[in-house]
């Protein structure tokens, strides 16, 4: 049996939804994808699909086969990919999603220079503050912040941003000293409703969560607006350290509380296995990533 073939074969059914269909998609006949499927389940002493009339359903044990599979086929397209991009040069369209705040401020600039430096690339950039069906959508490469639970998807770490809670130190001055996040109950906080959740702000000490009903005089779904309302002394707000970046840098806001953080939030690359990348994807998947490592590093 050939392993490598059988995987394929088995995956194909997954993502088409039936034998026949794998069979049409794999230019072969319907009772050659059977016996592969049977082979493969008889060589690894397992149902992997359970199988009726009308569908096809995945057991707890195919679930986890597809994954290692997925993982797999990607690696070895990848790596035969790899060595065709160093003699095709980069073309055609890219299809980019990322956070609003985020691609404004980091993705968008690197997009530009990656044009500039791919003359026969053309990009399409998609800001939006929501996680994308990148297959549905015909979406590329998506940069994300936060936890992914898509295993369809291969994610590349590309570093990590904080939860901050920060003030103008006007502001911070003329209140009671701030030492703890149960001092906050008695400050105005500006609530940016696109990060935190509800109407709670959530800080940590140690094993214990501080889940705090924060209040003030603004709330706004807008992260610039709200940043706005606490660079004029409205409040104090919670934001990612990347969108007070500079703020903090030039002394305008003061970050508080840092000792009561939420853990560090990951940012990923992300794009989809589903199907083979192309060279352009695959040459800015790998040079966005070295990119925003060197960003979100320093």
């Amino acid at each position: 049996m050939n392993k490598l073939n059988a995987m394929s074969t088995f995956v194909q059914i997954v993502d088409s939804g039936s034998l026949t269909a794998a069979a049409e998609l794999l230019d072969t006949s319907l009772p050659t994808v059977v016996r592969t499927l049977a082979r493969l389940e008889e060589h690894l002493k397992t149902r992997l699909l359970t199988r009726t009339t009308r569908k096809i359903t995945l057991t707890e044990e195919g679930r986890s086969y597809l994954e290692r599979c997925r993982y797999i086929l990607y690696e070895i397209d990848d790596a035969e990919l790899a060595l065709s991009a160093q003699q095709i040069k980069p073309s055609g369209k890219l299809f980019i999603s990322a956070p609003v705040m985020f691609g404004s401020m980091r993705v968008a600039s690197l997009v530009n220079q990656f044009l500039r430096n791919n003359n026969q690339v053309n990009a399409e950039l998609l800001l939006l503050d929501r996680n994308v069906n990148l297959v549905e959508e015909g979406v590329d490469v998506a940069i994300r912040i936060g936890s992914l639970s898509d295993s369809t998807m291969i994610a590349k770490n590309v570093g990590h941003v904080r939860k901050v809670i920060c003030g103008t130190p006007k502001l911070l001055n003329s209140l009671s000293p701030i030492k703890h996040p149960k001092d906050l109950l008695n400050v105005p906080c500006i609530r940016f409703s696109g990060l935190s959740n509800g109407a709670h702000w959530q800080l940590y000490e140690k094993d214990k969560t501080h889940s705090l009903a924060i209040k003030g005089p603004l709330v706004c779904n807008h992260g610039s607006s709200s940043l706005d309302a606490v660079c004029e002394d409205l409040g104090v707000g919670l934001f990612l350290s990347y969108q007070v970046e500079s703020q903090v840098a030039s002394g305008e806001l003061q970050i508080i509380l840092a000792e009561f953080e939420p853990p560090p939030i990951p940012v990923s690359v992300v794009y989809s296995h589903a199907k083979l990348m192309s060279t352009r994807v695959s040459v800015f998947v790998d040079w966005i990533t070295d990119e925003l490592r060197k960003e979100l590093k320093s």
